[in-house]
């Protein structure tokens, strides 16, 4: 049973069609499917955050989706900064690593998909005068927004 309503999925096809630039890929980090529950290493929502990103995927020829096992490939998780799962990672334009931990549901879901839309654009919708303070930064810096579902 799909997540997205028939109506939500027209919407975001016409976004997608006329707001996407570049491809993108989703690199999904999350646990293999198994039918034993291990307690200390299972995931609440691994299985609905990749049915998420399946569907986005099916939506436009523009978004790839990449599935990672956090387990088997550790190293691969290591290096682009992924600790915990489910985590997403955004690849086309942008500058920098953009990971996403958890799923992206409720008020999130507009997030992941303006996400989306500015890593194929290569651009965000920041003020100038933010960007401007953003140039002067010397080092790179570690941004974490942390949200609660409600």
């Amino acid at each position: 049973m799909p997540l997205l309503r028939a109506e939500d999925r027209r919407q975001l096809e016409q976004i997608f069609a006329s707001q996407l630039t570049d491809p993108v890929t989703l690199v999904l980090f999350t646990q293999h499917d198994s039918p034993l529950v291990i307690p200390a290493q299972e995931c609440q929502t691994c299985r609905e955050t990749r049915e998420l990103l399946e569907e986005l995927a099916d939506i436009s020829d523009k978004i790839k989706l990449e599935v990672k096992d956090f387990i088997r490939d550790a190293s691969e998780a290591r290096t682009l900064g992924v600790h915990v799962i489910p985590a997403i990672i955004f690849q086309g334009k942008n500058r920098g690593t953009l990971r996403y931990f958890g799923i992206p549901s409720g008020y999130e879901f507009s997030v992941l998909v303006q996400d989306i839309i500015d890593v194929s654009n290569g651009t965000t919708r920041l003020a100038a005068e933010t960007r401007e303070q953003l140039a002067k930064l010397a080092e790179p810096v570690h941004i974490q927004v942390m949200v609660t579902p409600t």
